[in-house]
Order: structure tokens, then C-alpha cells, then sequence
């Protein structure tokens, strides 16, 4: 038998082959975005920043930055303002069928995006609203908030319900007490959340497909419409972008826990 020693070595090993293949296609794509050759290689043969004058110079990847960052915003808004809400309604309230509720809002994790895209496009059509980035904001706010509401329930679990009681016994109104007792405990959860919601909102592909149109053209549709295309460096540039983004995000987020903590 495996003396426990052997057996630490094995699992660190194992934890470090795994790590290293998660992280090798990044590190591959990273890398890729900086080659100096005309079409997608690796290792590339010479290194240039030209593909990504290429990507921030061209109006449409611009665009289609701008749309990812206003449909993310106002997703993470609305979501966040939502999920607080139901959160703290669901852990404070007591009413009938509170279960049955909680189960569905958290549908939209358990049904695949395609079928919720595709209901959302039939809706869409019908009042006429496919292509306008609010709208698209309301549709990726559906699978935004189940996200959201895991991180906020296990945030406002950690507000102790007598600092609640306390306040309201010291004159403070119900108003008061959600301003200056429960918003200052939960708001490193809340900033997590919209962080979450905005990545989540950020990389949506498959309702922004059906959604988007040609007037809301997002960054992940842009690059699936040049994957169709042609394969090419400026894709490598694109994807770091999005990886250096949900790095920053995370980085935000483990910051915020730590302050949490």
C-alpha cells in the first residue's frame, strides 16, 4: 500500500497536470495573438502587436466591443437590483411555495441556453424587439440571475438577522435598517455578483446569436462570425482580451472576498 507520503506527492502531481492543461490552451492562444505571420500559428515564427492595431482599429470589433459592455452593464444592473431582492425576500420572507419559487429561478442554469434562446427569439419577433440592446440586456438577465442569487443568499446568510432586530428596536425604520445594516454587510457579495453577472452577460453566444441581429452585433457573435469566415490572428487578439477581462473580474472578486473574510 501507498504510504500517505507517496499518496500527497500523486495528488499534488495530478493537481499540477490537470492545472497545466486547463491553462495550456490559454497560454497557446495568448501567445498566438502576438505573432507577426499573416495566418493563425504556433509557435509563431515572429512577433507583432499588429493584430491587435488590426482588432481596435476596425469599426466593427469596436462595436461590438461597445454593445458587449452596455448590454453587460445593464445586465449586471438588473440583475443585481432582482437577485438582492429575491435573495433577501427569500431568506427573510415566509411565505407559501417558497420552494417551488427558488426552483424556478433556477431554471434557466438547468434548461441549455439554445432552448431559452430560441423562445426568447419567437417572443422577440413577434413584439418586434430583436437587435435592441435593452432588450438583449432583459434576455441575458434570465440566465444572469440564477448566478446571481446563489452569491447573494450565501452573502446575506452571513447578516446576522438580531443586527436587523436591534436596529429597528434603536428606532431605526425598515428603510433604514436595508440601508445601513444590510447593504454595508452584504455589499462586498453584492459587487461579487455584479461581477458575475456582467462576465456571465459578457460571454453569453448562443441568445446574443439570436438576439443580436446586425444592428447589436456583440463580441462573442463578431467572433463566431469570423471563425465562419476565416481563421485568422485577430481572433487570437480577441479571445485574450476576453480571457484578460474575466482575469481582472476574478482578480476583483478574491480581493473582494479577502475584505469579506
Amino acid at each position: 500500500m501507498m504510504g500517505p507520503v507517496l499518496r500527497a506527492t500523486l495528488l499534488k502531481a495530478l493537481v499540477v497536470l490537470l492545472a497545466f492543461g486547463l491553462l495550456a490552451p490559454i497560454i497557446v492562444v495568448a501567445i498566438a495573438s502576438f505573432s507577426g505571420d499573416g495566418y493563425l500559428k504556433f509557435p509563431p515564427e515572429t512577433f507583432s502587436t499588429r493584430w491587435y492595431a488590426r482588432f481596435l482599429g476596425d469599426a466593427r470589433w469596436r462595436s461590438a466591443i461597445v454593445n458587449s459592455v452596455f448590454i453587460g452593464l445593464m445586465t449586471s444592473a438588473l440583475s443585481t437590483f432582482l437577485g438582492f431582492l429575491t435573495a433577501y425576500a427569500m431568506l427573510r420572507g415566509n411565505f407559501r411555495f417558497k420552494k417551488v419559487l427558488a426552483s424556478l429561478l433556477l431554471t434557466p442554469v438547468i434548461v441549455p441556453h439554445v432552448i431559452t434562446a430560441v423562445a426568447v427569439y419567437f417572443l422577440s419577433a413577434r413584439l418586434g424587439v430583436v437587435g435592441v440592446r435593452p432588450w438583449i440586456a432583459v434576455a441575458h438577465t434570465v440566465v444572469a440571475l440564477p448566478v446571481v442569487l446563489v452569491i447573494l443568499q450565501s452573502a446575506l446568510r452571513t447578516v446576522d438577522p438580531a443586527l436587523e432586530r436591534a436596529a429597528m428596536v434603536c428606532g431605526c425604520t425598515r428603510w433604514g435598517v436595508f440601508r445601513r445594516v444590510v447593504l454595508p454587510l452584504a455589499f462586498p457579495g453584492i459587487v461579487s455578483a455584479a461581477l458575475f453577472s456582467f462576465l456571465t452577460s459578457f460571454d453569453e453566444l448562443v441568445i446574443s446569436i439570436f438576439l443580436a441581429g446586425i444592428r447589436s452585433e456583440t463580441l462573442p457573435v463578431r467572433i463566431w462570425n469570423s471563425l465562419l469566415l476565416e481563421v485568422e490572428p485577430t481572433i487570437a487578439a480577441v479571445s485574450t482580451l476576453l480571457i484578460a477581462v474575466t482575469s481582472v473580474a476574478l482578480g476583483v472578486d478574491a480581493v473582494l472576498r479577502r475584505v469579506r473574510g
